[in-house]
């Protein structure tokens, strides 16, 4: 019997090639925007596995947190970097929200954040949100929480100020360009709870620093953080 569907997907794909975001080979049926081969060639850090990792050693002294993990090397030039631009300056949510699920499956698979209770991604600043549409780290908070299955908050800590870009900055230099530069609300979601501070991407870390900080004003409210990549 012919497979009508089958067909009909088939010239679709014809029509509108369906190629991998990392490295633009066709993907197969059941792949979603990333390819097997650029996902098995993901560096994973392995960070969320074990205390006194590089990422956890950044905030030593400067911030209190439970636990910290960064889930890839970000090499430029990479599968991962094109992955990262296509999210970021692209519009491609989907691939946002799958690195997201498979930085979720290596938190569900240590047992350092089993204690999470709640999801916040690093704000945008809002004019910044408006011209690309979206915060790339609530799409990578989504693919996380359908993993963990935890509530994403979007609405409980905002930027208060536009600050520059962070690129090519000292860490002094970054930490004096966002202190105090975030605003928390409706305490109420966090007070007393473990919520995990989530980011794309962290280098010196001042940024998720300066949001940390803000965050730990809110009575009994215990902080850990995860990042997709580090540098």
């Amino acid at each position: 019997m012919i497979n009508t569907r089958k067909l009909v997907n088939d010239f679709l794909h014809l029509l509108y090639p369906h190629t991998c975001a990392g490295c633009g080979s066709d993907l197969l049926e059941n792949d979603q925007e990333i390819c097997m081969h650029c996902f098995a060639n993901l560096p994973e850090t392995n960070f969320s596995l074990y205390a006194d990792n590089p990422i956890e050693k950044i905030f030593y002294g400067r911030l209190q947190i439970a636990h910290a993990t960064a889930g890839y090397y970000f090499n430029k030039k990479s599968a991962l970097q094109r992955l990262i631009h296509q999210l970021k300056y692209k519009g491609n949510k989907e691939v946002g929200w799958q690195l997201g699920k498979w930085l979720g499956l290596q938190l569900h698979k240590s047992n350092r954040f089993t204690n999470v209770q709640a999801l916040v991604p690093l704000p945008l600043f809002p004019d910044k949100e408006k011209r690309r549409g979206y915060n790339q780290s609530t799409i990578i908070c989504e693919g996380i929480a359908d993993v963990l299955q935890l509530p994403v908050l979007t609405d409980v800590v905002s930027r208060k100020r536009y600050t520059d870009t962070q690129t090519k900055k000292g860490r002094s230099d970054r930490w004096t360009n966002v202190d105090n530069s975030f605003a928390i609300s409706n305490t109420e979601l966090l007070t007393n709870k473990h919520v995990l501070l989530v980011d794309d991407v962290i280098t010196t870390g001042a940024t998720l620093e300066a949001c940390g900080t803000a965050l730990k004003t809110v009575q009994g409210l215990t902080l850990s953080i995860a990042a997709l990549t580090c540098d």
